[in-house]
C-alpha cells in the first residue's frame, strides 16, 4: 500500500508509533502498519501503559493472573510491560537485522521516581535490559542532569538510550557532547560501537502550548519548530562534522533527533502542524495512530525542517526576548516528570 508514512521514509525520516498495547502486538496489527506505513520504531511510556492497561480488555485476564501471585505491584507492572516489550522486540527484529541496528528499535521507560539519580537509573536500565534481552530494546531515561550521567554510563555499557523529556538547545547540546564522549572511552577501551543506538526526544507541541499565551500572534504556534530547526543545524554541524567522523568511520551511528508530543493540541493549528514542518533527513518523528491516519489524509510530503534556518533563528531570539526559555525548560521538564509519576501511580494501584 502506498501512502504518505511511506514516502516519508523515502525522504529519510523514520517514523515510530507512539503506542503500544496487547491488542496492537497480538493482532497484527503492528506488522500491518510496518508494512503500509512503513513504521520502523515504537515508543512507550507509563502514560501509554496506563491507558492501555485500563482500557484494552485482554489485560484484565493477564491483571488477575499477577494480581494472584505474592509479588509487589511493581513486580506485577513489570511482569505485564516486559512480555509487550519483548513481543514488539520480537516483531521488528527482522527490520533491525536488515538495516544493520539502525531501525526497529523499542523503548521501554524506566521508573520515572528515579529521575534524579544516576546510579540509581543505570542499575534499573541495566536491570531491564538484560531482563528483556533483546538487541533492538532501547532504554528511554529523562534528561534530567543525573539522566545524562546514567545516559553516559550506558552508553559505555554498550546499552542503547532513548533521552526523554528534552525542551532546550542546551541540553539537547550536552547529551550530544556525553554521547560522543561515552563512545570515544568504548573505543579506546577495545569495545565495539557499531551496535549502539541512541536518540534524543525533544517534546514539541508542549513547548507551544506553554509560551504561546506569552506571544504576540506572529510568533505563536513558532517556538517549538524553530528550536527543532536550530537543533537540526546544530546536529548536522556535529555528526557530518570532523569531530564524529572517525568514530563515524568506526560503525557509529548518530544520535539522532527524535520529535515527540507531536500531535498538535491547539485546535488552532493544523492537526498535522508538527508533522509537515518537522520533515528531515536522519530524524525520528513518533506519532499517535491518529495523527499518522491524519497525516496520510492531508499531510504534505516534503523536506522542511532543513529550510529557512535564519528566519527560525530570528523568531527564536524574538521568543528569547520575551520568554526566559531556560525557566520554560525546566518547567516543561518538571511537569512532565510528575505527568509520568502520576501515571506510574496509576499503574501501581491498577496492580494491587
Amino acid at each position: 500500500m502506498l501512502t504518505k508514512m511511506k514516502d516519508l521514509t523515502k525522504l529519510g525520516q523514520n517514523i515510530w508509533l507512539d503506542y503500544i498495547s496487547y491488542s496492537l502486538l497480538n493482532s497484527g496489527e503492528l506488522e500491518k502498519m510496518i508494512k503500509d506505513f512503513g513504521l520502523s520504531g515504537i515508543t512507550s511510556n507509563p502514560s501509554i501503559f496506563l491507558n492501555s492497561i485500563s482500557s484494552d480488555s485482554y489485560y484484565q485476564e493477564r491483571l488477575n493472573k499477577v494480581k494472584s501471585t505474592n509479588i509487589t505491584p511493581e513486580e506485577r507492572y513489570e511482569e505485564i510491560v516486559i512480555a509487550d516489550i519483548k513481543k514488539a522486540c520480537d516483531i521488528f527484529l527482522p527490520l533491525y537485522c536488515s538495516s544493520k541496528y539502525y531501525l526497529g528499535y523499542v523503548s521501554l521507560e524506566v521508573s520515572p521516581f528515579i529521575a534524579m539519580n544516576a546510579d540509581s537509573t543505570i542499575l534499573n536500565a541495566k536491570r531491564l535490559y538484560d531482563k528483556i534481552d533483546r538487541p533492538n530494546l532501547m532504554i528511554k531515561i529523562p534528561a534530567t542532569d543525573q539522566g545524562i550521567i546514567a545516559m553516559e554510563k550506558l552508553i559505555f555499557l554498550g546499552i542503547n538510550i532513548n533521552m526523554t523529556l528534552l525542551f532546550s538547545y542546551e541540553r539537547v547540546l550536552k547529551i550530544w557532547e556525553s554521547y560522543i564522549k561515552a563512545l570515544n572511552e568504548r573505543v579506546a577501551n577495545n569495545l565495539p560501537i557499531n551496535a549502539i543506538k541512541s536518540v534524543v526526544s525533544v517534546f514539541i507541541s508542549r513547548i507551544d502550548n506553554e509560551v504561546d499565551s506569552l506571544l504576540p500572534i506572529e510568533l505563536k504556534g513558532k517556538t517549538a519548530i524553530s528550536l527543532s530547526k536550530i537543533l537540526y543545524d546544530k546536529y548536522l554541524s556535529i555528526f557530518h562534522g570532523i569531530a564524529f567522523r572517525q568514530l563515524k568511520s568506526s560503525g557509529a551511528m548518530a544520535q539522532e533527533l527524535l520529535f515527540a508530543s507531536t500531535s498538535t493540541k491547539n485546535i488552532n493549528y493544523s492537526d498535522v502542524l508538527y508533522v509537515n514542518e518537522l520533515i528531515g533527513k536522519e530524524t525520528i518523528n513518533t506519532l499517535p495512530i491518529k495523527t499518522i491516519e491524519s497525516f496520510n489524509d492531508h499531510g504534505s510530503v516534503k523536506l522542511k525542517l532543513g529550510e529557512d534556518l535564519d528566519q527560525a533563528k530570528e523568531d527564536f531570539q524574538k521568543v528569547k526576548s520575551i520568554v526566559n526559555i531556560q525557566d520554560v525548560s525546566a518547567k516543561l521538564e518538571q511537569n512532565g516528570l510528575n505527568l509520568f509519576i502520576e501515571s506510574y501511580n496509576g499503574l501501581m494501584k491498577l496492580m494491587k
